[in-house]
């Protein structure tokens, strides 16, 4: 099975080679990941200007290691479309720093890394401890290890994105898995004026839906989170929301013609 690894924190951030190492077990890891920090950034890619790869020195014996000048989602597209086209079979990004829950998803930049991974057909992961201090890796690399194996197994189904976190406890104190669904918040913003005409967003902790089976209640029940993910784009026609505009078009259309 071949692996590759990202992250957001970037390619020297000890959490990407505690889950490299664990991955070795599994299949041949090679890491492409930030030279630098990328933290919410979401699925942001470059467009403006060219972005470096540079090899650099693997302190893991049979992990290759690649630096970007990008972001997470750069590694992800450049690696699968280019340095390793229709090799990857499995996509993991982490061990993040800090925890991705609720809509937060949407601006993490290591969900928005494996993101890119599933939208080219391929399973991905996103793996996530919460706490920023004293961090305890060796469940959250386990839990990666053991996915990846389940992936190579086939017991996992193919072209799935999942979004896993975990407790920032050792692994006798995790209380368990669950299966788990969105939660409505995580973070919340606040915005501060520093100067005239100069303004700085921070990130909260938002107190978040603490109801069963939500990602979020999980953590609190010191148990590891598994979110499924799903950009269905193909089926949204489908769903009851699209089938209400089908049936708004026309009111709409004419209320066009006719707007003064």
């Amino acid at each position: 099975m071949e692996i590759l690894l990202t992250n957001d924190d970037g390619i020297d951030a000890p959490g990407i080679w505690a889950v490299a190492r664990a991955l070795q077990k599994a299949g041949r890891v090679t890491i492409v990941a930030p030279r630098e920090e990328q933290s919410g950034v979401g699925s942001c890619i470059t467009l403006r200007h060219p972005i470096k790869i540079t090899k650099v020195n693997s302190p893991l014996r049979g992990v290759d290691a690649y630096s970007a000048e990008g972001t997470p989602a750069d590694c992800i597209i450049i690696a699968v479309r280019f340095l390793f086209p229709d090799k990857v079979d499995l996509v993991i990004s982490g061990i993040n720093r800090g925890p991705n829950l609720g809509y937060d998803i949407f601006v993490s930049g290591t969900v928005g890394a494996a993101m890119q991974g599933y939208l080219h057909g391929i399973s991905s992961l996103a793996i996530s401890v919460n706490g920023y201090e004293d961090l305890s890796f060796e469940a959250a690399a386990r839990i990666a290890a053991l996915l990846a194996e389940k992936a190579q197994e086939g017991i996992l189904p193919r072209g799935i994105l999942l979004n896993v976190n975990l407790p920032n406890l050792p692994l006798e104190k995790i209380g368990g898995i669950e299966i788990t669904k969105l939660s409505k918040q995580g973070y919340s913003d606040t915005v501060q004026q520093v100067q005239e005409a100069h303004y700085r967003i921070t990130r909260d902790t938002g107190s978040g839906s603490e109801h069963p089976g939500s990602d979020i209640w999980a953590l609190r029940q010191n148990r590891i989170s598994i979110t499924p993910l799903s950009f269905d784009l193909d089926n949204s026609y489908n769903n009851p929301l699209s089938q209400d505009l089908q049936r708004l078009a026309p009111i709409l259309y004419q209320g066009l013609r006719t707007y003064h």
